[in-house]
């Protein structure tokens, strides 16, 4: 999941996984998988707050998959440079 607030000047990055996720040790990889894709695409992306929460399958699927649903809830939120 995805909270994105546009703003011209700010750039603000949170990563957030409750204790659905497992243990800390899962919580901490989910995090860490998400800040991975996030700097990989962070040059595409417009200047604003990101919140991203994680949820509960993001431990079990393939980064392929990951990346494509990542893209997918930034395109939705309308936060690519290019829309």
């Amino acid at each position: 999941m995805l909270f994105f607030l546009p703003h011209k000047s700010i750039h603000k990055i949170g990563f957030t996984a409750t204790k659905k996720i497992g243990n800390a040790v899962k919580r901490n990889r989910a995090k860490r998988r998400l800040r991975a894709l996030f700097c990989e695409h962070s040059q595409n992306l417009k200047s604003g707050t990101y919140i991203f929460v994680a949820k509960q399958s993001i431990i079990e699927v393939p980064h392929d998959d990951l990346e494509k649903d990542f893209q997918k809830v930034l395109f939705r939120s309308k936060a690519f440079l290019n829309d």
